[in-house]
């Protein structure tokens, strides 16, 4: 599969079937013979994007690979669910490790590759943000410093959502979490703490670094590819809603990456030593708010007294539409923010539909 400039010619699409592509240029899952690396019989929450993000990354993998494939597990909620012992639901070689090891014990499996003279054999490491941005990262680190081959995938759903929804270092400001509860004049994680790892694993100036979300699973997929064709150590950060711990709808976990990104929240891009390479422009541009609100986690930014940290919480998105250079060459407006949110939809929709037509004819 390549990664392609689609037209769309349906007025108000933001997808395209893959009836529209040629053969090879259509997804994996697509396919009837599709690798199922994470099959039936997982115990993955209903709408947990984790699940989605880790088939679609891991039959990616499989396919680029032809199935020679090994794969390193942090303890996390993916492991948690797909191996209650004594079952799995994993196909390719699969091995658990601790928390705190993953990257570690993948460096170990491709030292052993190399020295049976099996490049042939690929690695792949995987994680939650608990197991790679924080208990993990000394190990993550010093994979990237030395360079390892191997692809190591953070599933960021900003939180050690199997042990009872604990901050992590990926919880982003304001947000209940167990350890960060509504209460004092300052209620949820605090602000200024925390880390984005994509930047740090730059930071490394590794082979290749990207972001990628389960609202482009084309994207994801391409991502998975372009790592599978470099050697080197390779990091992948892909955000994934937690129905559970961010306390939204089952059914909404698509919707809200699609905002987070649309809103400036998590940026989209790819580098190569450290270098920022290519970056996916907001497409239909909205405010936080829409990305924030169907979430509990932050339900108390829409209360008295959630201004100020409300508008922290914008500016932070407005830094990073300048950082990484979010925004398309026409101007497009964020919703007015004293609308009510339904009115701000409809609003914002009708702002930048007829810029959309127009860049799509253009194209």
């Amino acid at each position: 599969m390549t990664a392609i400039s689609i037209p769309f010619m349906q007025t108000g699409t933001l997808v395209v079937g893959n009836r529209l592509l040629d053969d090879d240029d259509r997804s994996v899952q697509a396919r009837a013979d599709r690798p199922s690396s994470l099959t039936k019989g997982h115990r993955a929450c209903q709408g947990c994007a984790e699940a989605l993000a880790a088939r679609w990354v891991m039959d990616t993998a499989v396919d680029a690979t032809g199935g020679k494939l090994m794969v390193a597990n942090a303890t996390g909620c993916l492991e948690v669910f797909s191996t209650l012992y004594p079952e799995s639901a994993w196909k390719p070689a699969w091995i658990h490790s601790l928390f705190a090891n993953a990257a570690s014990v993948a460096t170990g499996l491709a030292a052993a590759n190399a020295a049976r003279g099996r490049s042939d054999i690929r690695v792949l490491a995987q994680g939650g943000d608990g197991g790679t941005v924080d208990i993990g990262m000394a190990s993550v680190s010093g994979m990237f410093e030395r360079n390892d081959d191997v692809l190591y995938v953070c599933y960021d759903n900003g939180g050690y959502m199997n042990t009872g929804v604990q901050r992590s270092g990926s919880t982003p400001p304001a947000a209940r979490t167990a350890t960060t509860p509504i209460a004092g004049p300052r209620p949820g994680a605090p602000f200024g703490q925390g880390k984005f790892m994509p930047r740090i694993a730059m930071a490394h100036e590794i082979p290749y670094v990207a972001t990628a979300t389960v609202a482009d699973l084309r994207d994801l997929e391409a991502k998975v590819r372009t790592a599978m064709s470099i050697h080197g150590a390779r990091y992948l950060h892909v955000l994934v809603p937690c129905p559970l711990g961010w306390g939204s709808a089952s059914n909404q976990s698509i919707a809200l990456s699609r905002a987070a990104v649309q809103s400036g929240t998590f940026p989209v891009f790819e580098a190569r030593a450290g270098e920022l390479t290519a970056v996916t422009k907001i497409r239909e541009r909205v405010d936080v708010e829409e990305y924030l609100r169907p979430q509990q986690r932050f339900a108390h930014l829409f209360k008295p007294g959630g201004e100020d940290a409300l508008a922290r919480v914008r500016a932070a998105a407005e830094a990073n539409i300048r950082r990484y250079g979010l925004l398309d060459d026409g101007p497009r407006q964020a919703p007015q923010r004293e609308l009510p949110l339904q009115q701000s939809q409809q609003s914002s929709r009708q702002q930048t539909q007829p810029q959309t037509q127009q860049q799509e004819a253009r194209r």
